[in-house]
This record gives structure tokens, sequence and C-alpha cells, in this order.
């Protein structure tokens, strides 16, 4: 355990934690939301600090991030834990099942704890240029993501939050100084569905987006298509124009493709249809965002990252791979038109 940061004390021993939007007021003896975090004897702990359940050197196309550091691989590390319950969770076997029992918290290494040092030093011998806090909700791991990304930094890598987009702005004004880059998942565009699939709301996760995007830290939003849930071409607009109005046309939108997982696996919806990913496309381009790309949908062309004025392809993808890079100082070769994003460390 490490005593955890951002919250306050109450009386009676309880306290109020201030990681996330839930705000959870924790009793003694009792935990978060998140499962991972402890009122012991008045004080809060994290559970998981220095216990890391997954750690893989990934192509962070993957994660997926596109205009960032596009081909290189970024060290990637969860612990066990989330504050959604999301019944269509694409990771639920470490987000969700461990933690259902509330039991003892799995992960660490061989001898123990895994010091943030020796997830930096992994990150550097994998030949890595950032690390990514993802796989699950690295903002109920804040304190081990934080603790890592401070050396990481001392050791010229980026740091990389995939997030559900539930930060607080204690969080963010936390991070916001070692965070380079994020994917917030932008799941719908619809409170009653964050209230009844997520256990959570929409609004903070819009803010949150807005608070990443005024403080400098490189945006890309991904929506999971799920058909009949969150697909409805004027919620879609909505959402397209949300990331257009308030963030930015530059900010790439990725649409991806719904497989059934977890509570979904029996009687859910069935996966998500090539045409409707295309549907979506068009309603972003429409909305005037400039960059927007399916996933889970090898080979078509919209994983191509093309320039904005002449449409050339700039960055041509295979799958998760980058197979040619024709930008040069972030500008398009044919026309000179300048593509956002972050092309070198």
């Amino acid at each position: 355990m490490k005593q955890a940061e951002l919250w306050d004390k109450l009386d009676g021993d309880k306290v109020r934690c201030r990681l996330c939007a839930h705000g959870c007021v924790i009793g003694p003896e009792k935990r978060g939301l998140c499962q991972v975090r402890e009122n012991k004897g008045g004080v809060l702990y994290s559970l998981v600090w220095g216990r890391p359940v997954a750690a893989n050197a990934d192509p962070i196309e993957k994660k997926p991030l596109y205009h960032f550091l596009p081909g290189s691989r970024s060290f990637s590390i969860a612990t066990v834990g989330c504050n959604f319950r999301c019944a269509f969770c694409q990771n639920w076997q470490i987000s969700q099942q461990q933690l259902e029992d509330g039991g003892p918290i799995p992960g660490g290494g061989a001898g123990g704890l895994v010091q943030p040092k020796d997830i930096v030093d992994e990150a550097v011998a994998s030949g890595c240029a950032s690390i990514a806090y993802t796989y699950t909700e690295p903002t109920i791991y804040f304190e081990y993501a934080r603790d890592c990304m401070k050396l990481a930094v001392e050791a010229g890598l980026k740091n990389v939050f995939v997030t559900n987009g539930y930060e607080s702005a204690d969080c963010v004004e936390a991070c916001k100084s070692l965070l380079h880059a994020a994917n917030v998942d932008l799941k719908a565009f619809n409170d009653d569905f964050y209230k009844t699939e997520c256990k959570a709301r929409l609004q903070p996760v819009l803010d949150t987006l807005k608070r990443m995007h005024e403080a400098g830290i490189w945006l890309e939003v991904t929506t999971l298509l799920i058909p009949g849930r969150n697909d409805d071409p004027a919620e879609l607009a909505g959402l397209a124009g949300f990331i257009a109005d308030e963030l930015s046309v530059d900010t790439p939108w990725h649409i991806s493709a719904y497989m059934p997982r977890y509570k979904y696996s029996d009687g859910g919806p069935a996966p998500t249809p090539v045409a409707a990913l295309g549907r979506a496309l068009a309603i972003g381009r429409k909305a005037g965002l400039r960059y927007v790309y399916t996933g889970n949908v090898p080979g078509h062309e919209s994983g191509d990252t093309r320039c904005p004025q002449c449409n050339d392809v700039v960055i041509r993808r295979q799958g998760y791979y980058v197979g040619r890079s024709s930008l040069e100082n972030g500008k398009c070769p044919n026309c000179g038109a300048v593509v956002p994003g972050v092309w070198r460390l």
C-alpha cells in the first residue's frame, strides 16, 4: 500500500477521494468504487502502487494514437481496477473480474513490488519512445503512474494516458506537466448511456476533454460503436460537433468496431458492421473533422492520414503499423500544409 493523494479527511474517519468525478465518500475499512483505494483508519491508501498486471511494448497506433510519434512503440502498463462498470468492457478480465469479490489485489513482480524505475528501465531497454498507462483506467492508479511519469521524463520518454476521461480537475492539474498525450474514450453523447451502461455521467468526460485540450496535452478521441446503443446518427453528429467546436477540427476521432465482450457476450448486440463505421466516418467528416479514422477494420483506407489541403496520403498504415510516412517536419511534402500532431521526440 501507499498513501493516496488527492483526498480530504471527513468526520467519523471517513474520507472523500478527489481523484475522479465520482468523488467517493469512503467509510473506515471500505474501498471506493474503483475497488483499489481503501480507507484505513481515516487515511486513504492506494492498493495498486507497484502492482502492474500487464506490461507490453505496443505500437503507439494500438492506443490508438495516430498523430503522436507514429511508428514508435509505447511501453504499456496497467493495474487492476476501474472507476466505470461498462457492461461491454473489452479488458474486463483485469478491469472488473478480479475485484468483484473485494478480495486481495493481484499484480507486482516475482520479487514483489515493481518500482517505477523498473518500468522506465524496461521501456528504454525495449526501444520505446513513450510509456502508456492503458488497458484499464490510469486514473485509479494515479500515484503509481505519476511516479513513473516523473522518471520517464528524466529518461527522455513521453507519457500517454488511454482513459475514460473521468479525471477530476485536480487530477488533470497534477498530471498536465508530465502528460504529453491522451486518447480519451468518449463512449457516447448521451447521458443515459453513461448512467445505464457505464455507471457514470457524460458531462465530467466532456469537462476533462476541454481541460486537457486547454492544458496543451495532445488529444485524440475514441468511440466504440455499439449497434443500437450509441450509433444514432443525430447523437454521433452531436459528438463529432463537440469535438470540432469545443476541441479542434484537427483532433483525430477514432471510430472503433465493437465485439461482444463481458456482460454483452451472451445476448448482447452483434458486432459492428463495417457499413455502420462508414456512416459514422461520413458524419465526422460532415461535422468538419479533418482526421476521422476507423478501427478494427484491417486495410480500410480510413486508417491512412491524408493532408487536409491536397488530400495526399502522408502516412500509410497497415493495421497498427506504419507502412510509409512522407511527412517532412510535420508538413505535407506535396503542398506544404501543416498536419497537426507530435511527430518527433
